[in-house]
């Protein structure tokens, strides 16, 4: 027979489950009791250890004189004296023990001198007391690590077993304070020392020696970052610490190399999405190894990213309040190129990771720098907002970024650089790049066709895979309409805060130089104005243009902004803009090319809007008006302004079919044009003719003397006067900017002169004209064979007197 069954039942799984449970709990409450005992016998020791020290300066015992004999006492102490036995002692030991026993004040003391017994009695009883409580040395307790054995099972229960065993720490290395509290000046005049007595020739190759051992210390520690970054985190801290560089020789040059580095190593290690902090339900959870350390690298990186950040806007802040450091490393001169540096960098991490964490602390760190005096750091920060806001599709950055800019323009009581609302222009805020954008950023899904799904399904698949397809169309749209209307109320929120900003400065300060900017902003977001706001603002607008104070180009966008309203959600409203027709008709007098050669855009917008899409509610008179005044600016404006404008005249001459009016030299109706009549109702512009065009045939440019051939024929869509295909499909704004000087190139390019070789040379007075030839010949050969008489002549003269 084997050997007897055990009676003993294996321990089901939910059992040990419940076993490793008590482990857990009863390891955890070992180690907290072990460490609560260990701070409570701590806390003692220093308690006893701070009240043996009080009591020993309190109660130090005094010496034998400062005790007081009385007379009795000294006469019985002589008397004792003289009878000991002296002459067994020679006088050296006698003199000995004298001052022995002058040293050793507490044999001869007479305490009962010093007042009660018991009173002094207790008094030495407790200096005793106080100096044996005073630690020689303080215990150290002996760190133990429980481990917990298997449990046992009895009729009461399990019963959990454990053993201690004594941990061995490793000696820590002590922490070098003094070194640490020594300033760095020690560091600074260690590196300076070493170019005592050197020429400048070697100074500057031991520099340039230093310089790119750091040059290739970066890059060793760039390559091992960017090759593995989960594993080399750390090299990450290495090159963080360099920006700390010490040697006054390439301190600089070191500094701006690892900001640089940095920056690009974060652009390419940083993931595509946003690392949130990890709650404490999920750091208890067990995870994975690989789940472990990718949690590891996310919070490593971004520590060091949040430090790098630090450092940046530290540099930014010491130039900005002048600071010097202890170490005298750097310069105060050089302080603004490290700041530009650290400006360059915070703006390219602001474009590369818009996504990514601390996103909006960067924007808090560069909305102020806009207004910066500086203008190299001003700028760069201007064109890193601008470019945001246009590579910006959602609107959750730059909804952020207005709202710091606001809150900026605000606290400044709008004392602004007018770059700062410029950058406000470059706001992708419209319902044509909302819809592309909408298309291009949803899901396309490929569904099956009817023969692929004939050939490989069944009938039963087919009427499965039709009411799928249909749900799947069903999901696409519910997602991206929600996409759509996020991002609708975000632009509107964003174009809440720019139409405060705007509102406020017209209302509080008219005569700012932000004033331009406010009115140009107007006129570029005035299709999202709400209906409510239109006549106050219309009423603001003609307000400004009656004062007189403002230039020709705020006049124009105050007309451009009032168009684009009246052109769009304005439609409705009942109102005759006949004041704001006056005022372009009489600015337009006023351009010319020079500088408001560049105003000519605005007034093709205004055009646009005022005769071409509200040719219904504008008269033959104005329209012809228009169209002879413009014709009289083209003569004196550069050829895209001039191309620009005919282009005008030929879109208002085909609203207006009548205008052919100007091309005859008969008078219609009575009266005489009036040009210098700044009301185009009343100037009889149909009595004149455009006689402009017939200058401008002689134009210098090619497609200006091609607009004008066209238009003095009528401008006729075919026929030999007609425009070619690429002049007549393109708009006048879009002529403008074809041929415009902005890039110094003429378009069309200027045909170099041709070269004229001579086939032979000829020497002497010849000419290459055979005819002219013979003719001077003959002319100088009758100058030659006739002598002048001067005598005869005169004799003549006076015959003739």
């Amino acid at each position: 027979m084997g050997p007897p069954r055990s009676k003993k039942r294996r321990p089901t799984f939910r059992r040990l489950l419940k076993t490793s449970g008590v482990k857990l709990e009863n390891k955890l409450k070992n180690r907290q009791f072990k460490q609560q005992n260990a701070d409570k016998k701590q806390r003692k020791d220093q308690k006893r250890m701070r009240q043996a020290m009080k009591g020993s300066t309190l109660q130090t015992p005094r010496p034998l004189e400062t005790y007081r004999k009385r007379p009795e006492e000294e006469e019985q102490e002589e008397e004792f004296l003289e009878s000991l036995p002296t002459d067994m002692m020679d006088e050296d030991d006698l003199q000995q023990m004298t001052t022995m026993a002058r040293k050793a004040s507490f044999i001869t003391r007479d305490l009962s001198s010093c007042g009660p017994v018991h009173g002094g009695k207790k008094r030495s009883s407790d200096v005793v007391r106080s100096y044996e409580k005073v630690p020689r040395k303080i215990a150290k307790m002996q760190e133990k690590e429980v481990i917990h054995l298997l449990p046992i099972k009895d009729k009461s229960g399990v019963i959990p077993q454990s053993m201690e065993r004594v941990v061995e720490k490793q000696p820590e290395p002590e922490e070098e304070d003094d070194d640490a509290d020594k300033p760095d000046e020690e560091e600074s005049e260690g590196a300076s020392s070493c170019y005592v007595g050197l020429t400048p020739e070697q100074r500057e190759q031991l520099r340039n020696q230093k310089l790119n051992g750091k040059k290739h210390c970066i890059a060793n520690l760039a390559s091992a970052i960017i090759s593995d970054p989960m594993n080399n985190m750390k090299c990450v801290k290495e090159l963080r610490g360099m920006l700390m560089e010490a040697d006054p020789s390439v301190a600089v040059s070191v500094r701006k190399m690892v900001m640089v580095s940095l920056m690009e190593i974060f652009k390419d290690i940083a993931p595509t999405y946003r690392i949130r902090p990890l709650t404490a339900e999920e750091k208890s959870v067990k995870v994975k190894k690989e789940t472990k350390q990718l949690r590891e690298f996310e919070e490593g990186l971004v520590s060091q990213y949040k430090f790098y950040l630090e450092d940046l806007e530290q540099t930014i802040k010491d130039w900005k309040q002048k600071k010097r450091k202890r170490s005298q490393a750097v310069g105060l001169q050089s302080y603004l190129s490290l700041a530009e540096v650290a400006v360059r960098c915070l703006s390219e991490l602001l474009l590369a990771l818009p996504h990514f964490n601390f996103h909006n602390n960067i924007v808090v760190i560069l909305v102020p720098l806009m207004n910066d005096p500086t203008r190299k750091v001003s700028d760069m920060c201007c064109d890193a907002f601008k470019k945001l806001f246009q590579q910006d599709k959602g609107g959750v950055a730059s909804l952020a970024t207005v709202r710091v800019i606001s809150g900026l323009v605000k606290s400044l009581n709008y004392n602004v650089r007018p770059e700062v609302l410029q950058t406000l222009l470059s706001l992708r805020i419209k319902e044509v790049e909302m819809k592309k954008d909408l298309e291009a950023s949803a899901p396309k899904k490929r569904f099956m066709t009817n023969k692929e799904k004939k050939k490989n399904l069944s009938r039963m698949q087919r009427k499965w895979k039709k009411a799928e397809e249909k749900l799947e169309k069903e999901l696409l749209e519910a997602e991206a309409s929600e996409s759509k209307e996020k991002k609708i109320k975000l632009h509107t929120e964003t174009l809440n805060i720019v139409f405060l900003v705007y509102f406020r400065i017209l209302k509080k300060a008219q005569k700012s130089i932000l004033l331009p900017v406010v009115l140009e902003g107007l006129a570029n977001f005035a299709h999202l104005i709400n209906l409510e706001f239109f006549d106050d603002l219309l009423n603001v607008l003609q307000n400004l243009i009656q004062s007189g104070d403002l230039t020709n180009r705020e006049c124009l966008h105050c007309i451009q902004t009032v168009f684009t309203i009246l052109s769009g959600q304005g439609d409705a409203l009942n109102i005759d803009p006949l004041n704001f027709y006056s005022q372009l008709y009489r600015i337009l007098l006023r351009l010319h090319a020079g500088t408001p050669n560049y105003d000519i855009i605005i007034v093709l917008r205004c055009l646009d809007a005022m005769l071409t899409r509200r040719r219904k509610q504008v008269s033959l008179q104005r329209a012809m008006a228009f169209v002879k005044r413009l014709s009289v600016l083209s003569l004196h404006v550069l050829h895209n302004s001039s191309v620009g404008i005919l282009a005008a005249n030929r879109a208002t001459m085909h609203s207006f079919p009548k205008c052919d009016f100007l091309l005859d030299n008969e008078i219609q109706g009575s009266g005489f044009y009036l040009p210098e009549l700044n009301e185009p109702e009343h100037c009889n512009a149909q009595n004149t003719a455009l006689w402009e065009l017939h200058l401008l045939q002689r134009h210098y440019h090619p497609v200006v003397r091609r607009f004008a051939v066209h238009l003095s024929r009528g401008a006729p869509s075919e026929g030999t006067a007609s425009l070619s295909v690429d002049l007549s499909r393109r708009s006048p704004l879009e002529l403008f900017e074809d041929y415009s000087l902005k890039d110094m190139a003429f378009n069309p390019p200027v045909a170099p002169p041709g070269s004229k070789k001579k086939d032979h040379f000829v020497v002497g007075e010849t000419l290459l004209d055979g005819e002219l030839q013979k003719l001077v010949s003959r002319v100088l050969s009758l100058v030659e064979d006739t002598q002048p008489d001067f005598a005869a002549t005169y004799t003549h003269i006076r015959a003739q007197d």
